[in-house]
């Protein structure tokens, strides 16, 4: 019955799709001039989203999203992105964790979080990506930053004040110059952040006779600055030369407060634990970048060069209070992470006058990482050290041809990749680890027009996603006497097999597709019986396998423009340690709308939300988040915005699996009732120079 179910709401979608397909498809007689007129880049009916089979593209710079304080918390406006509650993680619905990529270079979070609003021109959402982008990922999420097209000296100043469970403050500076073939920009924001954050579990192990329920809530005081400059030399109007870098600066001060009832055959015992935690995160990059066109045979280089460093570190006191009488150190914990980054990549494409394209190059990156745990234990009296070494480095090449045969648009490539892992303990003499791989990685892609408004796309890829980098370290977070999270330094990478196919209908598509994943990444509990600890860490499962039908229905309609997403996903998830449940078909919907009304006012009003999720191991509670925001600019230099966002206070997301014979129920409380006020103020002058520019950046976005 339930699938019967699920069959009415397609087709009940798919009638609805097309029912408002010619209605939808309204648009002013200003979008068609400004099609036409390649001197018009912003009209008043511009539409801040557009979609081609699927990808979604978001136009940053000339909208209202470009009030939002920081890079993520914009992604996390966007159709069918997610961003974690600690904001460490993203996914794409039905798609897993994205590659991220700064114009033509991949990056990682850091940079995103090292990344003015105020540069980004557009966001578009890939998911179909070719060979020429890592095998690492099923979508790309591509970030294109602004550049002048005129001489000019621009500088905008915002403040930003965010009124959560404690108040939070942004503030802003940006400056970009540009004097003939030379651009120069800097940035510098300077972040006061309270975050809060609760959540409780309650599990049982049932061949232990254990019943334990704990309730956790953290307050953290953050200071955060953020900072990065460049200088883009245009060498003529085919070649460039780039250097850049960016940091972001962190230090956190935070207590962790646990209620924790644990019962142990007879034994009971009430505890509360009291962890004073200092933390620093202080993250680098910089990156030299050179294109050139070589025009007797029609032919782009380009090569670019990136160093990264990542550093952060935990101090942790730990004291713990048993049945109401006294509080006592237990533990004190000085954790560090550190890891170091290098990048090299060439890529050329040729062109051919018969519409062909020859895409080919490569990349060689390493990591080196060292992770050093020390612990006092008080009771003892002993100190436990331990330092863990780990490097990898990855050697990839790739070839892709694309273009038209007849009236079939193509693209087929393949990618190989050579990784060297290992892993080591100071005090072992062998590693730990010691693995060597080579994979293969074919994509293809058809596109069959039917007529000038319709066409069908089907699609084969096979992609790899490996753990970040500090997921493969030694470090672990103290919750009770009875409960650890800590990461898995055994953890492999998960290979995905997709195929799919999609039909475009103007600015909107439909999609199916199929996925199956060997050794995917989720949490999982393990118990030692004879330390009576609960240990909590990403595993490599099994398998998984899902199936997808995704909807994308933008329209307009005078001055309202909405953006539309609905994904019917049926996802199972196997593995011989968890208890399955039957899985069962959920719903992912969104919902982007921009209302420009008279006075030069722009509202928005954006939702989306997810059913009830059965994915056969892991069972979630549905969720539905409202935001909302009004905008206006005064005298051309200053604009005010105000938003809400998750209006109706919906902050509560549980989880319940069982897994290792242990049943578990999770329940996280997130703090995202947000109020934001912000101001910007815009000066500078501009002159009438005009040509083309570019420019590129590049990371990995397993730093972290």
């Amino acid at each position: 019955m339930k699938i019967y179910f699920f069959l009415k709401i397609i087709l009940f979608v798919l009638l609805f799709c097309f029912s408002m397909a010619g209605y939808a498809q309204v648009e002013t007689p200003k979008d068609s001039i400004s099609n036409q007129l390649n001197e018009v880049l912003i009209t008043a009916d511009k539409k801040a989203f557009s979609n081609q089979n699927g990808n979604i593209k978001v136009d940053v710079a000339n909208s209202i999203y470009n009030s939002i304080p920081n890079a993520v918390d914009l992604l996390a406006k966007l159709p069918t992105v997610q961003i974690s509650s600690d904001k460490e993680s993203i996914t794409v619905i039905g798609k897993g964790s994205p590659l991220i990529y700064i114009d033509n270079q991949k990056v990682g979070i850091n940079d995103l979080n090292a990344l003015s609003v105020a540069d980004i021109k557009t966001i578009e959402i890939i998911k179909n990506p070719s060979s020429k982008y890592e095998a690492e990922g099923r979508a790309v999420i591509l970030v294109t930053r602004k550049f002048s097209k005129k001489d000019s000296f621009r500088t905008e100043i915002s403040e930003v004040a965010s009124f959560k469970k404690r108040y939070n403050n942004y503030l802003g500076f940006n400056s970009n110059f540009k004097k003939n073939k030379v651009e120069w920009k800097a940035n510098f924001n300077y972040n006061k952040l309270q975050p809060w954050e609760s959540h409780s579990i309650k599990y049982q192990i049932p061949q232990a006779n254990i019943a334990s329920d704990y309730d956790v809530s953290a307050f953290t005081k953050r200071d955060q600055f953020v900072f990065g400059g460049g200088l883009f030399y245009k060498i003529n109007e085919d070649d460039y030369f780039s250097i850049s870098m960016n940091s972001k600066l962190q230090n956190d001060s935070f207590d962790i407060n646990t209620t924790t009832y644990n019962k142990n055959n007879n034994e009971e015992n009430k505890v509360i634990t009291w962890t004073d935690n200092q933390s620093k995160k202080n993250f680098v990059n910089s990156l030299l970048n050179y294109q050139k066109k070589i025009k007797s045979i029609d032919t782009q280089f380009f090569t670019g060069l990136q160093y990264s460093n990542f550093d952060q570190g935990l101090f942790t006191a730990v004291k713990d209070n048993y049945n109401d009488t006294q509080f006592g150190l237990t533990q004190i914990r000085d954790q560090k992470f550190k890891i170091n980054y290098f990048s090299g990549r060439i890529d050329i494409d040729k062109k051919f006058k018969n519409e062909m394209k020859l895409e080919f190059g490569g990349l060689y990156a390493s990591a080196n990482s060292k992770s050093d745990v020390a612990v006092f234990y008080a009771a003892t009296n002993e100190n436990e050290l331990s330092f863990y070494d780990f490097k990898e480095g990855n050697l990839s090449g790739y070839t892709q041809l694309s273009g038209k045969i007849k009236k079939i648009d193509f693209s087929v490539g393949f990618r190989v990749e050579n990784s060297n892992v290992t892993g080591k303990f100071k005090t072992d003499e062998l590693p730990l680890l010691d693995k060597k791989y080579t994979n293969f990685f074919p994509k293809m892609q058809f596109s069959f027009p039917i007529d000038s408004v319709k066409s069908i796309s089907v699609n084969y890829a096979k992609s790899i996603s490996r753990p970040n980098y500090s997921s493969l370290s030694q470090g672990s977070t103290y919750i009770n006497p009875y409960f650890l999270y800590t990461r898995n330094i055994n953890l492999i990478p998960t290979i995905t097999d997709e195929i799919a196919a999609s039909f475009q209908y103007h600015d909107k598509s439909v999609k199916l597709s199929f996925t199956k994943s060997s050794n995917p990444v989720y949490n999982s509990f393990s118990f030692d019986d004879q330390k009576n600890i609960m240990t909590f860490k990403d595993m490599n499962f099994n398998k998984s396998s899902g199936l997808s039908l995704d909807f994308t229905l933008p329209f307009t309609y005078k001055f309202w423009t909405t953006t539309n997403s609905l994904a019917f996903i049926l996802e199972k998830i196997e593995d011989e340690s968890a208890a399955f449940v039957a899985s069962e078909p959920y719903l992912y919907y969104s919902s982007n709308n921009e209302f420009k009304l008279p006075k030069e006012y722009v509202f928005t009003l954006n939702f989306w939300g997810l059913t009830k999720q059965n994915t056969g191991v892991f069972e979630t509670n549905p969720r539905l988040i409202v935001d909302m925001a009004v905008s206006k600019a005064f005298l051309k230099k200053w604009r005010f915005t105000v938003s809400c966002n998750n209006m109706f206070k919906n902050n509560i997301e549980t989880e319940k699996f069982t897994i290792n014979a242990i049943n578990s129920k999770a329940r996280y409380v997130v703090d995202n009732h947000e109020i934001l006020i912000s101001i910007k103020y815009a000066f500078g002058k501009i002159k009438e120079t005009e040509f083309k520019e570019r420019n590129i950046n590049e990371n990995q976005n397993r730093i972290r």
